[in-house]
């Protein structure tokens, strides 16, 4: 067994570095850091029929009294749920559960960038540089992430936003700026974890896993990439925005079923300021917790 790395993250809200309660936590380090575990993972864990075993308990009814057990291990707040939680009927039906609008503002701003997801962030100035993030010296592979070596090239020293979603987050994830978003593009691949105790291992998990690309055009920025990410037991990735049609910063683009999963914005070089904690954190290899719709950043004039 290798060392235990604990996983830390600065809360926005709290102004205080935490430690994060992981889901899952014994089975995710036994594949990711046990010599048995990592035969297992590439035999079993990373295909996707393994992952589809696990959507089909959480759209099982049977998994329903999961759900309040579930609820108040994480401390997750009843009274934003938009549906009473007696009448979620399954736990893919909580997983991927509705807020009340109230619970997530939106940032005030005509210049402002929302985050598009609850979760732990991340903001990478420059993809073309090596990173401090989960693991020294990774650098992205944005022509193998991106599969398409004309949209890496024309993003290849642009800004990122990754934002990952733990299983006791919201879900559902939302558009940081204006703009029309067209088809996302489906890159098929293995359901690896995107948690930092397996990204810490090989950055590459990233670009190998079932992925979305969706081109977002007419924003303040002009073109912006929306990435979706998905992860070990994520059952699918749905669309509740319509391609072609104009949106708003933070409208809902779509949702998660169950798993960890993870977002990712790629804005053009130069294009976006992050706001100064993001920045902070992120210079040292540290997510920030923040919520949907609150203040990402602004786009530079």
């Amino acid at each position: 067994m290798e060392q235990r790395q604990e996983l830390v993250y600065f809360d926005r809200y709290e102004q205080a570095l935490k430690t994060e309660g992981i889901y899952g936590e014994k089975p995710l380090r036994w594949a990711y850091e046990t010599r048995l575990g990592k035969i297992a993972l590439e035999g079993v864990i990373k295909h996707r029929w393994f992952s589809g075993l696990y959507g089909k308990w959480a759209d099982c009814a049977c998994s329903r009294k999961e759900i309040a057990t579930f609820v108040d291990r994480f401390g997750l707040d009843r009274k934003e749920f938009l549906a009473p939680l007696e009448s979620l009927e399954t736990f893919n039906k909580f997983f991927h559960r509705e807020l009340k609008p109230s619970a997530r503002p939106l940032a005030p701003g005509g210049n402002a960038v929302s985050f598009p997801a609850d979760g732990r962030h991340l903001f990478i100035p420059d993809l073309s540089q090596s990173q401090p993030i989960w693991a020294k010296g990774q650098q992205f592979d944005l022509a193998a992430l991106l599969h398409d070596e004309t949209l890496a090239a024309r993003f290849a020293k642009g800004s990122a936003l990754i934002s990952r979603l733990c299983p006791t987050d919201y879900h559902r994830f939302h558009f940081p700026l204006d703009g029309t978003p067209g088809s996302p593009r489906l890159i098929n691949g293995p359901l690896y974890s995107v948690n930092p105790i397996a990204l810490s291992k090989s950055l590459s998990y990233l670009w190998e896993n079932k992925r979305r690309v969706t081109v977002v055009r007419d924003s303040p920025v002009d073109e912006y990439l929306f990435l979706e990410i998905g992860a070990t037991n994520v059952g699918s990735i749905v669309d509740t925005s319509e391609a072609e049609i104009a949106i708003q910063r933070g409208d809902e683009k779509g949702y998660f079923r169950f798993g960890g999963s993870m977002v990712m914005m790629i804005f053009p070089e130069g294009s976006i300021d992050p706001a100064p904690d993001l920045a902070t954190q992120s210079r040292v290899g540290i997510e920030l917790y923040v919520r949907v719709k609150d203040e990402a950043g602004s786009v530079r004039k």
